[in-house]
């Protein structure tokens, strides 16, 4: 700062500060006041990062519902399968799988796991695999893979060893949602979170393939940077817990699975 007998001025390095910092600053403030903002009306704009086939399975009709109650609150999705830089990515609230990041807060879900499917015309026309080992036999619907045309598939299940099949197939695809609708339609036998498969498994387009074998569940969490959030921002988080709680939209980890990875 430069002071004289008339003015104040801001220095370079001052102004170069304050050109790195405003945002910041602004967020800050805008954050404090809503965190301290007394009245009952809950405002502001929430960032949710979530996968990419998060509506896939998550009802927006309850998101609806949510905005209806909360007319004043705005939120915006960030789906992005990759692991996102909360502060980075101005993102207040993720969801996010497996292992818990000790820097950030978090709100347990239940935990997901993956099942084989397929169609039932598929298993008609090729079989039923009686053991993991059969699927290195089969058509299978797989993520791409950088290291080769075949995929790894890690199985584990209970009373059963875990079990690791290289399997491949003619269809391959880097989102849940494409492979769900390639086993749908016939192309052959995917590895899907029960999330997303369950309502066609209960319609029987879809049948679960050697159903004592899972991926492992992991744990899934709603997870944030501060202890203190704008109220906004945490009735987004018991709105969505809540949500899946009620709906059984998520595993509550009852059901016993070995992990494949031991």
């Amino acid at each position: 700062m430069q002071r004289t007998t008339r003015r104040l001025m801001l220095t370079d390095a001052g102004t170069n500060f304050y050109a790195e910092s405003a945002d910041q600053i602004d967020a800050l403030l805008r954050v404090a006041g809503q965190v301290t903002n007394d009245s009952a009306e809950i405002a502001g704009r929430v960032r949710v990062a979530a996968p990419v086939d998060f509506f896939n399975w998550f009802p927006a009709q309850a998101v609806a519902q949510f905005i209806a109650e909360h007319p004043r609150v705005r939120l915006e999705f960030e789906l992005n399968d990759a692991r996102i830089d909360l502060l980075g990515e101005g993102i207040d609230v993720a969801m996010r799988g497996g292992d818990r990041d000790p820097s950030l807060f978090a709100r347990k879900l239940g935990t997901s796991y993956q099942t084989l499917v397929a169609s039932p015309g598929y298993l008609a026309a090729h079989g039923v695999p009686a053991e993991p080992g059969d699927l290195s036999g089969h058509q299978c619907i797989t993520s791409p893979s950088h290291s080769g045309p075949r995929t790894t598939w890690r199985l584990g299940g209970v009373d059963h060893q875990a079990a690791t099949i290289e399997v491949d197939g003619p269809f391959q695809a880097n989102t849940s949602s494409a492979q769900l609708e390639a086993a749908l339609a016939g192309m052959g036998i995917a590895l899907l979170p029960i999330a997303l498969s369950a309502a066609h498994i209960d319609a029987g387009r879809l049948k679960e393939v050697l159903p004592d074998y899972t991926s492992g569940a992991i744990g899934v969490h709603l997870v944030y940077h501060s202890r203190q959030l704008p109220r906004a921002v945490s009735a987004f988080i018991e709105f969505a817990a809540n949500t899946i709680k009620e709906m059984g939209l998520m595993d509550s980890g009852k059901r016993s699975t070995s992990s494949p990875l031991k």
